[in-house]
């Protein structure tokens, strides 16, 4: 009996041993998975906090793009010219990306000699809705960075677009649609303009008025699509016999008007001959028609026929009404006529 009794005592010990160690090994296992699940946990902290200052990264640098092309783009809508516009593209090229130099030219050949482009250089073509605006050749740059050269040359290429699109509507604003010269607004601004400085640097200054003779007549007998032609053929031949400073406009009907800056009453009695002979020879075609034109062409001198822009023009519209009261097709001087 006492024999049963030890060995039942001693297999009830093993059960709970057996049983404590079962608890035991349940209690470890549970607390290696809390142990991993904080591992894990913490590993996700981690990660979320690196993908959170990764995406902070993002936003600071899309942020500094944003205000670095709006900057550059406002920098050169300010200026009309595309050399200072590139100047502050490649201020703002510099402060971005790692480049050794960049130039803007409007064909890969240009300033190269032979045309062919050395080797270390790289093409970047500018495109603004698939018209090609220009092309900038670089070298020097960091790998790392061609993506921020290619943002900022794309916002570049739109900003020249912007510019063109300025200039066209400045032209638009100041040009005559038919005959390509300055409105009569415009002109008068630019006349004004001359005067001032002719005052400011002691020089002679010359202003023409120039009229084609009996156009009535061309428009009544071969239409006004002829008459339109024959004054386009007018602004050519002035344009022809003019230097690139001297400032060309449209008074009204046809009636033109040419400033001659640093010109003196010889020389402008030289330029309105010139003018008003070549006008004499010209042949212009007109559709159906080969027309002829002759000018009659008044000028007055600044500052001994006039010191004001008003008096100029007054004293050139009286040289003018004697040049067609004395038979047209000549060219008369206020000065000398009136001496």
């Amino acid at each position: 009996m006492m024999y049963i009794l030890i060995i039942s005592t001693a297999i009830f010990v093993g059960v709970v041993f057996y049983l404590a160690q079962l608890v035991v090994l349940g209690i470890e296992q549970r607390a290696d998975e809390d142990v991993l699940g904080a591992k894990d946990a913490f590993r996700k902290i981690i990660e979320q906090k690196d993908k959170a200052q990764a995406e902070k990264a993002k936003l600071e640098r899309e942020a500094m793009q944003i205000f670095t092309l709006y900057d550059m783009t406002k920098e050169i809508t300010r200026h009309s010219n595309e050399q200072d516009a590139f100047n502050i593209f490649f201020k703002k090229l510099k402060e971005n990306v790692l480049i050794e130099d960049c130039q803007l030219l409007h064909d890969v050949s240009e300033g190269f000699k032979g045309g062919i482009l050395p080797s270390e250089y790289a093409v970047f073509i500018l495109k603004s809705k698939e018209k090609k605006l220009g092309v900038l050749l670089y070298k020097g740059l960091d790998p790392k960075d061609k993506e921020k050269f290619a943002i900022l040359a794309h916002q570049f290429a739109l900003a020249l677009r912007r510019l063109k699109l300025y200039k066209d509507i400045e032209t638009l604003a100041i040009t005559d649609g038919l005959t390509g010269v300055y409105t009569r607004r415009y002109f008068i601004e630019r006349f004004d303009e001359e005067i001032k400085r002719s005052a400011i640097r002691k020089s002679n200054l010359s202003f023409l008025m120039i009229d084609a003779d009996h156009f009535k007549m061309i428009n009544d007998q071969h239409g006004h699509l002829a008459g339109d032609q024959v004054l386009k053929e007018i602004a050519n031949i002035i344009h022809e016999n003019v230097r690139e400073i001297d400032i060309v406009g449209r008074f009204g009907g046809e009636e033109f008007c040419v400033v001659l800056p640093d010109t003196d009453l010889e020389g402008s009695r030289l330029v309105a001959e010139r003018i008003r002979k070549s006008a004499e020879k010209r042949q212009i075609k007109a559709y159906d028609s080969t027309l002829r034109v002759t000018l009659s062409i008044g000028l007055a001198i600044y500052p001994s026929d006039g010191k004001l822009l008003e008096e100029l023009m007054d004293k050139a519209d009286w040289a003018l009404y004697r040049a067609k009261s004395q038979g047209r097709n000549c060219t008369i001087a206020f000065g000398l006529y009136k001496k």
